[in-house]
């Protein structure tokens, strides 16, 4: 039995996505940067594939530039925003992804930069009326907002047609961690002014190591590789047009497929939440229970102590089930979840999180259902 429950750190890529990508590399081997047809061909693909991506967004294709992921895109918006932009002051929360978190903590450290972090409730949310204080109090300094739109580890969205409101508002610059929501949520920037957000194709059935940046055409930064005039000098390095192309493939797909996957992601969601509250009343779960205000992919689930409970996840990944503690990207750290302890002001028992994707099946929750009763018993 091998059962796949988590898509939040990464996806399965779509077969469409694998043979387009595989025709890309067959074929587009050429150097974009290059004059001649080879080169031509797969500055091409990447020009086409950008059109497509922008297109999603409602954005022009001028303020889309491709990075390695939502990690270099984020770096790039908060450190490059505090160098060019002059950013005085990042408004932040205490539950964001580590590279944003461990990217304030740079600028404060080498430019200055002064930070504020909202307080979250038990949900995650913020306090609207608390970030527009902040805005009122700071206005005569250049703010950048930075509130990932969805949480990783616990599934809470933000509202971000309110802060892209509030900043536009009192004339602060606005970015967002939206690698959970890209492909899964529509987002249009004409609706939600926005200056920054981020990208990542593994995150909706695309391939590993290739993502974007959203730039809004006033807030264009200086480039934060140096070499190349590759991405219109903003990104030195040769492109990965494969990547790229697939990663345009990927997007249009989860587009095409949009309500179908959400109602059935969704309805696996609540099949795993019923199941567990059938098997143990005392199991709660962290973030929003309102499905409108949560991820439908995420279902992070609190169990209580239990003599088992250090060694759980592996004894599922002995039974070929794959769950997570939290973010792939302090798996290991052995800390335990800064966003669990943010939302918690006591942390008895376990957080695990469950993700879920197109791919997965009511048979597979029932499954997990009988595996963890059998852990746990």
């Amino acid at each position: 039995m091998s059962i796949y429950l988590d898509n939040a750190a990464s996806t399965p890529i779509h077969p469409e996505v694998i043979e387009v990508m595989l025709n890309s590399l067959k074929n587009d081997y050429g150097n974009p940067s290059s004059i001649h047809d080879f080169g031509r061909k797969g500055r091409t693909a990447i020009e086409k594939s950008r059109k497509s991506i922008a297109q999603h967004f409602g954005a022009s294709i001028g303020e889309i530039f491709f990075t390695s992921g939502g990690t270099e895109s984020n770096n790039m918006a908060l450190k490059c925003g505090v160098r060019d932009l002059g950013v005085q002051r990042i408004i932040s929360t205490p539950i964001e992804h580590h590279c944003v978190l461990h990217s304030i903590d740079r600028v404060l450290k080498t430019d200055g930069v002064s930070t504020d972090f909202l307080k979250v409730d038990t949900e995650g949310k913020i306090n609207l009326k608390e970030l527009e204080s902040l805005l009122t109090k700071y206005q005569s300094e250049i703010v950048m907002v930075s509130i990932m739109h969805a949480n990783n580890e616990i599934g809470t969205l933000q509202d971000i047609a309110a802060i892209s409101a509030l900043c536009e508002k009192y004339n602060a610059f606005f970015h967002s961690d939206t690698v959970q929501t890209v492909a899964h949520y529509p987002i249009d920037v004409n609706q939600h002014p926005i200056h920054f957000m981020s990208g990542s194709a593994h995150k909706f059935h695309g391939p590993k190591g290739v993502g974007f940046i959203y730039m809004n055409q006033n807030a264009i930064l200086e480039p934060f590789i140096d070499g190349g005039a590759q991405e219109r000098n903003m990104r030195a390095g040769t492109e990965n047009v494969s990547g790229i192309v697939g990663m345009a493939k990927a997007l249009e797909m989860a587009q095409e497929r949009s309500t179908e996957d959400q109602n059935h992601i969704l309805s696996l969601k609540n099949q795993l939440k019923k199941g567990l509250l059938a098997y143990n009343s005392n199991i709660s779960f962290n973030g929003p229970e309102d499905d409108s205000e949560c991820l439908s992919t995420v279902l992070n689930a609190q169990f209580p102590p239990h003599p088992k409970n250090d060694m759980f996840l592996m004894y599922l990944d002995l039974k070929g089930i794959a769950v997570s503690g939290g973010s792939a990207c302090s798996s290991g750290a052995n800390q335990g979840s800064h966003v669990i302890r943010k939302v918690r002001e006591e942390d008895p028992g376990m957080a695990v999180r469950f993700s879920f994707s197109r791919y997965n099946s009511a048979e597979e929750i029932d499954s997990t259902l009988n595996c963890i009763e059998e852990i746990l018993s």
